[in-house]
């Protein structure tokens, strides 16, 4: 083997190692989307959320998305989905907001959605 070859195969080898950190690494986020389900009964939720008037009170500003593949990262933009099987979390939203592990406000626009909280952060991943 002449060490044109040899220099070839370890970089094919080096790139194809990269390319697998690559794929976990999708992975790894894609887990972390934000697909939701809406409960009747809070005994069948992962979350409980309550809904608040104004946004520096949220632990969490929610962007509604409206295509599954928009959802985000734990960042704030939720894709309500048709069937309980197919999210990432079912919640269910509460009456009062000592009965929610969450409390959120709805924004307008997609770049105000994130946490204001994050040691809350842990129920969605």
């Amino acid at each position: 083997m002449n060490t044109t070859t040899f220099n070839k195969s370890k970089i094919l080898k080096a790139q194809i190692s990269k390319l697998y950190f690559v794929v976990i690494i999708v992975f790894t986020f894609s887990a972390k989307a934000q697909k939701v389900f809406s409960v009747e009964y809070a005994n069948q939720a992962d979350v409980k959320v309550f809904i608040v008037k104004y946004a520096n009170i949220a632990d969490l500003k929610v962007y509604r998305v409206n295509h599954n593949n928009q959802a985000g990262e734990n960042d704030g933009k939720w894709f309500f989905t048709e069937y309980g099987n197919q999210a990432d979390k079912k919640i269910f939203f509460t009456q009062y907001a000592n009965q929610a592990d969450l409390k959120i406000f709805y924004v307008e626009h997609s770049n105000q959605a994130g946490w204001n909280d994050n040691s809350k952060k842990k129920f969605f991943e």
